[in-house]
């Protein structure tokens, strides 16, 4: 396998050069210029050497910029660093370190945090390249391997590579942990042969892969769901007298969990125990998805027992999950002890009142929602659209229009917004034979009608309830809504008017 680095670093970015003077400041100018290969010799193994004319003009620099810190902490009087610098808007911020001859060390990792910041990844070469060349002593491997991982994040593999190249070409043997970045940086890309390329490289300069190298490997295989690679780096893990350990256990039991992969994500799970090795919090909620998502109700509500008494961090979208299989199943009152098991981490937050009040909806039970809604009160918690729907879905599916006419009267002043829920309610319920006159006046004369269609009910009521004829003429008029909405043109009263001849009373 032939692996070559890019020629030039004009060949990927604009020449830093550019933004120098060089009648004003040659010195700088030759140094920067050095930067690309254009300007530097490279011999027959790819490293650089810098003419001598920049190393001459080195100290002549360093001399003329010593006293250039104290001009600086003057100007940044008054504000950080940082703010001082998007203040300088018309400078091209590489420009203003020129000006300023040298930053310290915590002001040039600022400055480097700024160009992220700003989408301005492709110049931090640039300008660590200006840094350094002010002190020599910052020619060292841990700025590059800064400079590396930064280059890798945000997706410039060529010129972290060519940050590596220059390293090498300064005497600095890269070590463990500067190989570890460049393989993880190139895996993470999916460029595999790549970190293939710079493994061999590190075990033939006699450095040996630790369980940090192998756990990115399969970390990276596993997100571009290489998993027979997977299994193939685990055991030259082992071969290698490289033994796994509690990382790369919960590593692979993750990676099985989103694949869907459950005998795999079990029988590495039996090998952990096994080992005595601890599992990680956040591969039990990678065990709970993967349980949820497949519906296997027994393991899991076993594995939720264990997130319970754990402090592991559960999303909302996870617990839905996990409702939606009680939902699928018919098992309500579930929801009411999901909606308590959770209240008793994180307090009654809104998704805990709807898990309460939709286990008592979704069997009809007026007594336990008006139980819920008296509790809700009692708290001093106010309604939501959530809250509404799910007791207006409820009243139509029993069709008790009393108390929905009721209900949708006093959301006004409840200070409750309907959403486009709320709408298909009323005229599901028209269609049924509810007389919704008066409830259209009163939204008529609070202007509802003349508000942008919205949609705020939580996705587990529809969920527990299903569409109505109204929801599902809207979704088949969705794309045509979707480009009106942007140019802010589509109100409720367009809606209606584009399905009234399908509703009584419309």
């Amino acid at each position: 396998m032939t692996w070559a680095p890019p020629t030039t670093y004009h060949q990927l970015h604009k020449p830093f050069t550019a933004f120098l003077s060089p009648c004003k400041t040659p010195a700088l100018h030759l140094l920067i210029s050095c930067s690309s290969t254009e300007s530097c010799n490279r011999d027959n193994k790819g490293h650089f050497h810098s003419p001598s004319r920049s190393q001459q003009s080195f100290q002549k620099i360093k001399k003329n910029h010593s006293l250039q810190p104290k001009r600086l902490h003057q100007r940044h009087r008054g504000d950080s660093f940082v703010e001082w610098v998007k203040k300088k808007k018309q400078s091209d911020p590489t420009d203003i370190l020129q000006q300023d001859g040298d930053w310290s060390k915590e002001q040039f990792w600022d400055f480097i945090r700024f160009l992220r910041e700003s989408s301005r990844t492709s110049e931090i070469l640039q300008a660590f390249d200006l840094w350094k060349d002010v002190e020599k002593s910052r020619i060292n491997e841990e700025n590059y391997v800064k400079i590396i991982s930064l280059l890798f994040e945000d997706g410039l593999t060529d010129a972290a590579i060519l940050a590596l190249k220059q390293m090498e070409s300064h005497g600095i043997r890269p070590s463990l942990e500067m190989y570890n970045v460049v393989i993880h940086g190139f895996a993470r890309a999916g460029r595999f042969e790549d970190a293939v390329f710079y493994l061999e490289e590190m075990m033939n300069a006699g450095l040996k892969p630790d369980t940090e190298t192998y756990d990115g490997l399969i970390q990276s295989y596993g997100k571009y769901g290489m998993y027979d690679e997977m299994g193939r780096c685990l055991r030259e893990m082992e071969s290698g007298g490289c033994l796994p350990d509690y990382v790369t256990y919960n590593l692979l039991i993750r990676e099985f969990a989103k694949a869907g992969l459950l005998n795999k994500m079990e029988s590495t799970y039996s090998a952990l125990l096994a080992k005595r090795m601890d599992l990680q919090n956040s591969t039990l909620v990678a065990m709970l998805e993967a349980y949820a998502n497949f519906g296997i109700l027994d393991k899991m509500e076993k594995v939720f027992r264990r997130v319970l008494n754990s402090k592991a961090y559960l999303k909302d979208d996870l617990i839905r999950r996990l409702a939606r299989v009680y939902i699928e199943k018919l098992m309500f009152s579930r929801l009411e002890d999901l909606g308590l098991d959770l209240s008793s981490r994180t307090g009654s937050t809104d998704l805990v009142w709807c898990l309460r009040l939709l286990s008592h909806a979704c069997t009809l039970s007026k007594k336990g929602m008006y139980f819920i809604i008296q509790e809700m009160e009692s708290s001093e918690v106010p309604w939501n659209v959530t809250t509404a729907n799910i007791m207006a879905l409820a009243y139509l599916k029993m069709k008790d229009f009393t108390h929905l006419e009721i209900l949708l009267s006093e959301l006004p002043s409840r200070y409750v917004k309907p959403d486009i829920v709320t709408v298909g309610v009323l005229f599901d319920a028209i269609i049924s034979g509810f007389r919704g006159n008066p409830v259209k006046r009163l939204w008529t004369k609070t202007g509802f009608f003349d508000d942008t269609v919205e949609m705020n009910t939580d996705a587990l009521v529809l969920i527990a309830f299903g569409k109505g004829k109204f929801l599902k003429d809207f979704e088949e008029m969705f794309p045509l809504f979707e480009a009106k909405t942007r140019n802010g043109m589509w109100t409720y009263r367009h809606l209606i008017d584009s399905v009234k001849t399908r509703f009584v009373g419309g």
